[in-house]
């Protein structure tokens, strides 16, 4: 059916939205790209894998000696008291930056000379060769385009060179969060390699008693110099303390002055004097306060707050008498009412008692009085004999801030010199009694198995990465093929229908005779690639049950279908690019449609370059182009087979020219098409490519139908939808695509039921 706009999907464009894959989706993806690109996946796999038993093949064999080393921050030197052990273990606790502190000790360079100097490993091959492998060919090809001059040390470049594979060699990690830390040595020598781990530790070992020995050398010296001029200053500072306290008649009785225990003393009695006035004037005023009430209740709870009431046997057996005699009057009330006799008598008597304990109340309180005036009178007393004191020792409290200050510095003078002696003393134990933190608790021992290479490891990742480098380069060769190998790409990419995919084929020749006189030998040819084979004959003749004969019926079909809607007696077999087989595409269409009994005409319409006239009649001296200057008659120019009714006109270019565009645009060949037309019920019209020139474009006007042959796997996918979006004309008139030269056995990775579709069962295998 003819379409009149066809969209051309470009291979950028991209969806609305983000595709989201399923799981069987993604497996099902991950299969194709397999299958498809399964060769250049199986070569990086098989690439990786031989490097990585080429590696194991020639790297040497490598042991590794281990040590372990513990640092004891705790341990004190056993000549110290007990009490300046305890001090020195806690505060020589270590954290753990102190252990990593001593790690990189471990590490140091110093550590690897000593070591270095010690075994001699200067002179050995292993430190200072190119080593063994080709990771060692490697490293030597480094070192002589990188390496230092020639003009340096010797000496000194084996030693700088045997501490490079020394270090390089030399593995030291803590343990956890221990004190221990493993000191791992690998060496093509198993007895050299555990030699040199202990080693280490050994010059570790070594290298913290000499730093603690010069530590305590430079100490001591200049303690010694530094003990002379302290003891100096301590007896001076002593002396002026002395010195001072004659002179100002200071006397001290156990430390203290003797005005300062006077002053002591007065003070004391002083505070209690105050707070036995405080106390007497308390209970005066509290027992005035209850005398001054307006109405003295003997029952109430006031009357015996005053200390002396509660011990006054008076006062407790009025207030019982009174508590009766109310408690009394209250029931009576209740039974013979308030104005009774009796009860006038019970009040007169309990406002006796209420003046009984007003007088003994009065008689306490000037008790209280007289006890308040003597405490007043005794404070006033040491108040008195205090002011004595204090202004007896003014003048010798100014004496004692300088002598303070002299006590003070004849202390710090003294506690200075003491510490500086203790600390003398340590230097001078410390030099002769050498003692470190670090203890080798695990002896490296020549072990028995290599260590590296480790041939499962390296397999295993050598494996992993030759599957990532097999993924990587599948999807890298997958994403990279811009060109169309299915039919479902070219109907996706291009929105038209897929004729055929046409397959490669080879086949005999077989001549074609001329009317008008020709002569036998000239040839008509089909070749699956003309570039190769400049004349074979048409497979659809010679094996018409072969794939290639079968696809080229698919073309015939696809083209009558879209004849359906409309008439096309012309039909133009056009390519993208140059090469791609439209030529033997449209040779071997019209030889099947003439097979079929139609009268059909081949017209060559390539006039830049007739690759199929050199093919086809390469003996023509006329042509196309001799026909429409009239230099030439039509029937003289006609090639024919005589077998079929097929009949060729050629187009013979002598020299090249570029405005061919116009000839095929002209009126004169306007109407020799509608010539064509009544005369034959096919015209096939090999046409030029689209990308090179515009020939095809001038000529689209004249032709019903188009099929684009595209070459299978080399045409880019971009340039057949630009060749396309450039001429609307042909994609508005398009039949289909032709993937040309298919190469069926690698079709069947890109198409999942590619061996289904073309089972063999249906096609001669021998003639294809």
């Amino acid at each position: 059916m003819l379409q009149t706009s066809r969209p051309i999907a470009t291979s950028n464009e991209s969806g609305s939205g983000e595709e989201v894959l399923s799981f069987g989706a993604l497996m099902t993806k991950t299969a194709g790209l397999f299958r498809r690109q399964y060769p250049v996946m199986a070569l990086a796999f098989g690439a990786v894998m031989l490097l990585a038993f080429a590696y194991l093949l020639t790297a040497p064999a490598k042991y590794t000696g281990r040590a372990i080393l513990v640092v004891d921050s705790t341990k004190s030197p056993a000549f110290q008291p007990q009490q300046q052990q305890i001090v020195n273990a806690a505060d020589l606790t270590m954290d753990s930056s102190g252990v990593d502190t001593q790690l990189e000790i471990l590490k140091s360079e110093n550590v690897a000379l000593a070591v270095i100097d010690k075994l001699h490993l200067e002179r050995d091959p292993e430190f200072i060769g190119p080593g063994a492998g080709p990771l060692g060919v490697l490293r030597e090809i480094l070192d002589r385009l990188f390496g230092d001059g020639e003009g340096e040390d010797a000496a000194f470049r084996r030693q700088r060179k045997a501490y490079q594979h020394f270090a390089s060699n030399l593995k030291i990690d803590r343990i956890g969060l221990t004190y221990a830390m493993e000191i791992r040595f690998r060496s093509t020598s198993p007895a050299r390699a555990a030699e040199i781990a202990n080693a280490v530790a050994d010059a570790y070992v070594a290298d913290a008693l000499q730093a603690k020995y010069e530590v305590s050398k430079r100490a001591a010296g200049w303690l010694q110099d530094r003990l002379a001029k302290l003891r100096d200053e301590a007896s001076a500072a002593q002396r002026a303390v002395i010195d001072y306290k004659a002179a100002n008649n200071i006397v001290e009785s156990d430390g203290k002055l003797l005005n300062d225990q006077q002053v002591t003393e007065y003070n004391s009695s002083l505070i209690q004097a105050k707070a036995d006035v405080a106390a007497a004037k308390a209970r005066l005023d509290r027992i005035n306060s209850i005398l001054t009430a307006d109405d003295l209740d003997p029952s109430a709870a006031d009357t015996g707050t005053v200390a002396d009431t509660l011990k006054n046997d008076v006062i407790t057996h009025l207030r019982q008498q009174y508590t009766d005699l109310a408690n009394r009057e209250a029931e009576w009330s209740r039974r013979y009412g308030a104005n009774h006799i009796a009860n006038v008598n019970l009040r007169y008597q309990m406002a006796a008692i209420r003046r009984s304990i007003v007088d003994e109340l009065q008689r306490i309180a000037q008790t209280y009085k007289s006890d308040y005036d003597i405490a007043q009178a005794r404070e006033a007393s040491l108040e008195k004999g205090l002011d004595d004191i204090v202004r007896q020792t003014q003048t010798k409290n100014e004496a004692q801030v300088k002598l303070k200050t002299l006590e003070s510095n004849a202390q710090s003078a003294q506690t200075l010199y003491d510490n500086f002696v203790q600390r003398y003393m340590e230097s001078v134990q410390q030099q002769s009694f050498g003692v470190t933190e670090a203890r080798l608790v695990t002896t490296a021992t020549r072990p028995l198995r290599k260590s590296a290479p480790k041939t499962l490891l390296v397999l295993v990742i050598a494996a992993g990465g030759g599957l990532f480098a097999a993924f990587a380069a599948g999807v890298l060769r997958d994403v990279s093929d811009g060109t169309y190998r299915t039919a479902a790409q070219v109907e996706e990419s291009l929105q038209a229908p897929c004729l055929a995919l046409v397959p490669l084929y080879d086949a005999p020749r077989k001549p074609v005779k001329a009317r008008g006189g020709g002569k036998p030998d000239e040839q008509a040819v089909v070749h699956r690639q003309i570039v190769r084979e400049p004349g074979v004959a048409s497979a659809v003749a010679e094996a018409p049950l072969s794939r290639y004969a079968e696809a080229i019926r698919s073309i015939e079909v696809g083209a009558h279908i879209h004849r359906a809607a409309r008439s096309n007696r012309v039909v133009g077999i056009t390519s993208t690019q140059a090469n791609e087989g439209k030529s033997t595409i449209a040779y071997s269409l019209a030889q099947l449609v003439a097979q079929g009994g139609a009268r059909t005409l081949l017209l060559d319409c390539d006039l830049r370059n007739p690759s199929l006239s050199r093919r086809v009649a390469p003996k023509a001296r006329a042509g196309i182009l001799e026909v429409l200057s009239g230099r030439s008659e039509f029937q003289e120019t006609i090639w024919s087979d005589p077998a079929i009714s097929l009949d060729f006109l050629p187009a013979v270019v002598k020299t090249r020219f570029s405005r061919s565009h116009e000839i095929l645009a002209s009126s004169e060949l306007q109407v020799m098409f509608d010539a064509f037309r009544k005369h034959y019920d096919e015209v096939i019209v090999d046409l030029p490519p689209l990308s090179p020139v515009v020939d095809t474009r001038a000529i689209a006007h004249l032709l019903d139908t188009f099929v684009l042959v595209v070459e299978w796997g080399r045409t880019r996918r971009a340039a057949v939808e630009r060749a396309l979006v450039e001429a609307p004309a042909i994609c508005e008139n398009l039949s289909g695509v032709v993937l040309n030269k298919a190469d069926y056995a690698v079709l069947k990775r890109y198409e999942r039921y590619g061996a289904e579709y073309y089972n063999s069962r249906y096609f001669d295998e021998s003639a294809a």
